[in-house]
């Protein structure tokens, strides 16, 4: 599959960064008398802000937040094709899938510059001058290869019925932007990115 993503419609956030003012004027607009002191109340609305967040994160699933169409490669497609893809669409990486569908790995830049011999650039142009440094462009050595041949294996993927919570701890525990979603059969249906996971979530953890 080689089509656009679809674009998902971007949700307003709700910070929890609540400060005495608020209290104070949410205490005033609610009628009656309240027994409660402006610290207990925050602690209650963060408690429950907590419980919320923990709810929404644990029932939503990579089905429901999951970008359906993906740019993906063919294993057997040559690494210049591949690089131009990424390059045209404006992208780190995209999911690499077999004759039947599956996920057999993923490619991205840093899977280019390792086999390059390229280690840690920083920079675009880190890359520059570590090419002048060399003789020839430092490309040509991986030129006649195929995705299959660079590639990361195995992907790390999830199922579309893993909850948001656990791909959000995915993201952190590997230290990744992105992860393939895939059927019972282990074929490419999705991909969940860090993006689609803000984008969702009604609320926002404060940094």
């Amino acid at each position: 599959m080689s089509e656009h993503p679809e674009k998902k419609e971007k949700r307003d956030y709700l910070d929890a960064d609540v400060s005495d003012e608020d209290i104070y004027a949410a205490m005033k607009e609610i009628p009656g008398y309240l027994d409660i002191t402006p610290g207990d109340f925050r602690e209650v609305y963060q408690t429950a802000y907590r419980h919320a967040l923990k709810r929404i994160t644990g029932s939503v699933k990579a089905r429901d937040i999951m970008t359906k169409k993906v740019f993906s490669v063919r294993r057997s497609a040559p690494l210049e094709e591949v690089a131009d893809m990424l390059a045209r669409e404006k992208i780190a990486g995209a999911p690499v899938i077999d004759e039947n569908g599956k996920v057999a790995g993923v490619i991205s830049e840093k899977d280019f510059l390792s086999r390059m011999g390229i280690k840690d650039p920083g920079t675009f142009m880190g890359v520059i001058a570590q090419c002048l440094k060399g003789k020839g462009c430092v490309a040509i050595s991986i030129r006649a290869k195929k995705a299959e041949d660079i590639m990361t294996s195995p992907a790390i993927t999830v199922s579309e019925d893993t909850p948001l919570q656990k791909i959000a701890g995915i993201f952190t525990e590997k230290n990744i932007n992105r992860v393939p979603v895939t059927d019972s059969k282990g074929r490419l249906t999705g991909i969940v990115s860090r993006a689609d996971i803000l984008r969702y979530l009604p609320f926002k953890e404060k940094e």
